[in-house]
C-alpha cells in the first residue's frame, strides 16, 4: 500500500491490533507512558452536574492540531476537551488500559468490525443523535449484531482510476461514455489501438515490485473481495473464501497490462514510476487514490483530472462509487455519566458543524461524511463525495479482512507474475482461495 496510506489509515491500524478481525495475536502491551496526554490544561473543571470530553485519538500527526481545537472549544463553551494520543501502534492496548481507568475516555475509535466485536458493549448506540442525524451517508457506520450504531466514520479516504480528462479528449472520448467495464474497456482499447498516433496509451505501469504491487493484490483485489463479502454478508473474516469474482479480477488485470505502453512480461520485475509516467501525460488511466492528488495536481490542474471507479463487470455496477474506507471511527463511551455523554455527543457535532470544526476536520483528515463539510481541496475527495450523495453505493475496503496480510499478498505477487509471463490464471486462483484458507490457519494457530 502507498506509504502516505498505510501512515495515515491501514498501517496503524493494523499495529495497533485493530484488524484482528482475521486472526492477528493479541495487541502488544502499552502502557500509559505510550500517550501523549496534552489538553486544554487550562480548561476550568466540569462544574458539578456538567458533562467533559476526554477523547483518546487515533492520529498521532493531528495531536497538535487537535489540542487546539480543544481548547478553541474550551474557551467557547466552557466545557472541558482532554485530548490523548496514543503513541503510533499503541492504540489498542491504550485504550484497553484506560478503559480500565475511573475517568475513561468519553469518546474513543472503535474502526473496524473486529473491534466492535471486542468494544460494542462499551459502544453507545448513536442512531438518533444529533451527530448521527448529520451523516451524509451510512456507508462508514459500523453496527453490532443487534443493529446498533457502535461507531460512525469522521473521515475517510479512496481510490479507484484517475483520469486525464485531456487526454480523454484529445484521444474522442469522454467521461461520460464511462459508465461500467464494458465501456470502460472499449475506450481503452481504442486509445491503446492508436496510441503511436495519439503519443500517449491507456493505462499507466502495473510494476509488481515492493513499490507498486500493493496496488494490485490488495486495491485491485478488494474488488472480489468485496464482492464477494457482500454476497455473503462477511461481518468477520471468513476462514475460507469462493473466489466468486476471479474472473472479474483477471479481466481488469487484463485490461491494465494489455493496454499499457509497458510489456506485461517485464512487470515482475518493476522499477517503473506510474505516477510520474501519469503526470508526463504517457497515459490516460492511472489506479490510484486520494493520497495522490497533492502530487498530480502540481502539474495538471482539477479541470484535467477526475477519479472512477474500479469498474470489473459486476451487475449493477453503473451505481458503484469509489472504493472508499477508514480505520477512523468515532464511539461514545456508554458506561459514561450522562453529563459526560452529553458533553461527548455535543462537541462531535460542533466539530461537523462549526466553522472552526470543519475547518480542522478538512484541513487534519480530508473528506468528511457530514452536510456541512468544508469543502476539500482535494479533486479526488470531492469525485468521491459526490458519487456517494448521488446514491451510489460505496465500494467497501474487503481487503481489511486479510488474514497474514503480507504473507497473502506475496503469494499474489508470484502467483499474477507467472501469469504475466504465460503462466496459468489457475495459479492466481491457487494463491487467492488456498492462500486464504493456509495464511487463516497460521493466523489463528494455537
Amino acid at each position: 500500500m502507498n506509504k502516505k496510506l498505510v501512515s495515515v489509515v491501514l498501517s496503524a491500524a493494523m499495529a495497533a491490533g485493530m484488524l484482528a478481525g482475521c486472526g492477528s495475536k493479541a495487541a502488544e502491551t502499552a502502557n500509559n507512558e505510550n500517550a501523549s496526554s496534552t489538553s486544554a490544561a487550562a480548561a476550568p473543571a466540569a462544574a458539578a452536574g456538567e458533562g467533559s470530553v476526554y477523547w483518546l485519538n487515533f492520529k498521532p500527526e493531528a495531536d497538535k492540531a487537535l489540542q487546539g481545537i480543544a481548547e478553541t472549544y474550551t474557551k467557547e463553551t466552557g466545557v472541558p476537551v482532554k485530548v490523548v494520543t496514543a503513541a503510533s501502534g499503541t492504540y489498542e492496548s491504550t485504550l484497553t488500559a484506560e478503559m480500565d481507568k475511573s475517568n475513561a475516555p468519553t469518546l474513543f475509535v472503535v474502526g473496524n468490525q473486529a473491534a466492535v466485536n471486542t468494544w460494542g458493549g462499551y459502544c453507545l448506540d448513536l442512531k438518533g443523535t444529533d451527530i448521527y442525524n448529520e451523516l451524509t451517508t451510512d456507508e462508514f457506520t459500523l453496527y453490532d449484531a443487534d443493529g446498533k450504531a457502535c461507531s460512525i466514520g469522521y473521515c475517510y479516504e479512496s481510490y479507484g482510476i484517475i483520469v486525464n480528462k485531456t487526454l480523454l479528449e484529445k484521444a474522442g472520448h469522454s467521461l461520460d461514455e464511462i459508465t461500467n467495464f464494458e465501456t470502460l474497456k472499449t475506450v481503452v482499447e481504442d486509445i491503446h489501438a492508436n496510441a503511436d498516433t495519439l503519443g500517449f496509451d491507456a493505462f499507466t505501469s502495473s510494476g509488481m515490485d515492493d513499490s507498486s504491487s500493493w496496488r494490485f493484490t490488495g486495491h485491485l483485489a478488494n474488488m472480489p473481495l468485496f464482492y464477494e463479502s457482500r454476497d455473503d454478508g462477511w461481518t468477520e473474516c471468513p476462514a475460507e473464501i469462493k473466489g466468486t469474482y476471479l474472473d472479474n479480477f483477471k479481466a481488469v488485470w487484463d485490461l491494465y497490462t494489455e493496454n499499457s505502453a509497458v510489456d506485461k512480461s517485464t512487470l515482475a520485475t518493476g522499477g517503473y514510476d506510474a505516477e510520474g509516467e501519469f503526470k508526463q501525460g504517457k497515459a490516460v488511466f492511472f489506479q490510484n487514490g486520494t493520497w495522490e492528488y497533492a502530487a498530480i495536481s502540481e502539474v495538471l490542474g482539477d479541470d484535467e483530472i477526475a477519479m472512477i471507479p474500479i469498474y470489473c463487470g459486476v451487475e449493477g455496477e453503473e451505481k458503484a462509487g469509489l472504493c472508499s474506507g477508514t480505520e477512523n471511527c468515532w464511539a461514545v463511551n456508554a458506561n459514561a455519566s450522562e453529563a459526560d455523554q452529553k458533553a461527548t455527543l455535543d462537541f462531535m457535532k460542533w466539530m461537523v458543524t462549526s466553522e472552526a470544526g470543519t475547518t480542522l476536520m478538512a484541513e487534519q483528515f480530508g473528506q468528511i461524511p457530514y452536510k456541512a463539510a468544508a469543502d476539500s481541496k482535494n479533486k479526488f475527495l470531492a469525485d468521491s463525495a459526490a458519487l456517494l450523495e448521488a446514491g451510489n453505493y460505496n465500494v467497501a475496503w474487503a481487503f481489511n479482512y486479510t488474514p497474514n496480510v503480507n504473507d497473502w499478498r506475496s503469494g499474489m505477487v508470484a502467483a499474477m507474475n507467472q501469469y504475466d509471463n504465460g503462466g496459468s490464471w489457475d495459479d492466481v486462483k491457487n494463491a487467492f482461495v488456498g492462500g486464504w484458507a493456509a495464511q487463516y490457519k497460521a493466523a489463528n494457530a494455537g
